[in-house]
This record gives structure tokens, sequence and C-alpha cells, in this order.
């Protein structure tokens, strides 16, 4: 896959999922303006294609719309941290930061998901003090786990097979 072709997919998915998919987006625009973009970082260096994608091979492991959605927000964040250091008197730079922005903020709560998945990878679970809370909280969060609206609905029709009336 190009690097042209990865972003415009990059783009597409995002759109879609955050619903701006041919409403006041302007995709054609937008492409011209990754284009300059891409000449200001220099993107058709060979050095590019080292390693593959960083972004799409992410994309594919998360299935669900809600899922993705935190996984786009957690994208697009760092498409504007990557816009913070750039030159903002340039209009396609200012006009990539405004689209991003924008569909930034149809995704509040995509981060702090995100940051709880964080902490519990950066938890020290050889650490005694850990240990205990987790043996503490064990008897509630197997509680919320069966009680999910999954496991409810595998019970139901479970019984349902069973009985005979």
């Amino acid at each position: 896959m190009t690097c042209q072709t990865f972003r415009v997919f990059v783009l597409s998915v995002i759109m879609i999922y955050f619903g701006h998919f041919g409403n006041s987006l302007n995709l054609a625009e937008l492409q011209d303006d990754i284009d300059r973009l891409k000449a200001d970082f220099n993107s058709s260096h060979s050095d590019v294609a080292d390693g593959g994608p960083i972004f799409t091979d992410k994309l594919m492991n998360w299935t669900e719309r809600n899922e993705k959605r935190i996984i786009l927000s957690q994208i697009v964040s760092m498409y504007l941290k990557l816009l913070e250091n750039t030159d903002k008197s340039k209009p396609h730079i200012r006009h990539i930061s405004e689209e991003l922005y924008s569909l930034n903020s149809s995704l509040p709560d995509g981060s702090e998901k995100m940051k709880d998945l964080m902490d519990l990878a950066n938890f020290q679970m050889t650490d005694l003090k850990i240990q205990r809370k987790a043996v503490h909280e064990l008897f509630s969060v197997l509680q919320r786990l069966v009680e999910t609206p999954t496991a409810l609905k595998r019970k139901r029709s479970q019984s349902q097979r069973r009985c005979k009336c």
C-alpha cells in the first residue's frame, strides 16, 4: 500500500466512523492539503516504508464500532500532536488541524478509556500491595464479568433450551 493510499484509507475510515463522510469534509480538498503536508515532511523518503504501516495494522484488530472509535480517537490525537510543532501559518496545515480537531471532539471518552488500558498495563503485579488489592477486588470483577449482556444472553438462551414447558 502506498503512502498516499494509506493516508486516504485512514482518513476515510476516520470520517466514516465519526460521521463526517460526505457532510462538511471535502476529501479531495483534504487530499491536496495532505499532499502538501507530505512534501513538508518529505514523506516520499525511502525509509517511510521500513517496518510497514504504523496505524492501519492497529485498525485491523479493532472490530466493533465503539472499539474502533477508541483507537481512531487515539490515532487522531497522534496526528494532532504531530501537527502541534509544524508551521501553523501554512493554510494546508491549519485546514488539516481544524478537521482533525473537529473529528477528535466527537469522541471525548476515547482518551479516558485508553488511559485506563495504559494504567492497567503499567500495574506491577509483583508488588504485594497491588496483589492484595487485586485479590480483594476479584469477586467484584468476576461478578461484573458474569453480568455482562453477552453472558446474560447466553445464560437465558441456555435456560430456554432446557425448559420444555
